[in-house]
This record gives structure tokens, sequence and C-alpha cells, in this order.
């Protein structure tokens, strides 16, 4: 006896593997629940006090638990995140710029009227895609904070908004550091 239409044994596979096909499809749709307020390692060691405000210590002089507030001193010493501060360094911490995608917020380090160090104490995060150009473009607008020594800098591909508010928050810790 021959099997009828509806029981033929490559018709059940075929709908088997559409089945899968579909099921696979949906999952990885799903989108993951939000994070912290700091963009993983793109925020680097600045995750600590990213909320209300930021606190580094620069040698004897003090630290910056405001945003905004300058941190100045003396001889040396070691920044929160372990990385060694310049004599007569300050820290100063940018506005937070409200995006599309979430606040930025920009710490520098100033000595000599140079900026040594600049890093995103907030950036977006509210999903994975967020977090994955967070995770690109960061890095590279810390560096090119660094080297051009002020707020004209390129906007990172793929990044514009977070760009953007990185440059505003980099031009307003400028202005309190008087650079």
């Amino acid at each position: 006896m021959k099997p009828t239409k509806s029981q033929h044994p490559l018709r059940r596979i075929m709908i088997g593997v559409a089945a899968t096909a579909s099921g696979v499809v949906l999952l990885l749709a799903l989108k993951q629940p939000g994070g912290s307020p700091v963009a993983g390692a793109a925020a680097g060691a600045g995750a600590a006090g990213a909320g209300t405000g930021v606190s580094a210590t620069a040698g004897t002089g003090g630290t910056a638990s405001e945003p905004g507030r300058v941190a100045g001193g003396g001889g040396g010493g070691v920044a929160e995140g372990g990385e060694p501060v310049a004599v007569g360094s300050r820290t100063v911490v940018g506005d937070a710029v409200d995006t599309q995608y979430g606040p930025v917020q920009v710490r520098i380090t100033v000595a000599g009227g140079r900026i040594t160090t600049s890093e995103a104490v907030r950036a977006p995060d509210a999903d994975a895609r967020s977090r994955s150009v967070t995770a690109d473009a960061v890095p590279r607008l810390d560096r090119a904070a660094v080297t051009a020594q002020n707020a004209r800098i390129d906007t990172v591909s793929g990044a514009s908004y977070t760009s953007q508010g990185y440059r505003d928050s980099l031009q307003s810790a400028l202005d309190k550091a008087g650079v």
C-alpha cells in the first residue's frame, strides 16, 4: 500500500525542518535585556561612580566627587583605574549629554595644559546593539581626543550620535578645565 499525500515521509521531514528553522530565527531575534549605566569594557575603569559623580584621586590634591569638579594636586598619584597620574594633573568630568541611544559623559585628565587621558564614564548601553557600537566607538574616540588635544574629533562610522555626545561632553570638560 502506497502512503497518502499527508503521510509521505519527505513531507514530514520538510515540515520539521521548516519549523526548526523558524524557531531558530525567532530565538536569534530576541533582544537581550538592558545592562548597567556604563558600557562594559568600552568604559573601562570609569565604571565606578558613573551614576551621580566620579571619584578620582590625583596625588595629595583630593578628589573629584561631582561631575565637572576639578581634582588637582601636587606630587603624582594613582587614578581610580590604577593608572599613574602625572605631577600637577587635574581630572575633570564633562556634562552628561543625552543622545538618542543613551547618555554620554567624558572624563579627562589634564597636565601642563594638555589632555593626557580621556575616557567615557557613561556611554549608550540600553541593548546589545548599543553595547556593541559603544565597545567599538568609545576607545577610538578616547584616542582621538588625546591625539587632537581638543573636541574637534572625527565621527566614528556607525556611531554618529555617540560621537556627537562624546564631543559635546569632551568640550564641556575642556571648558571646565580651562584648556
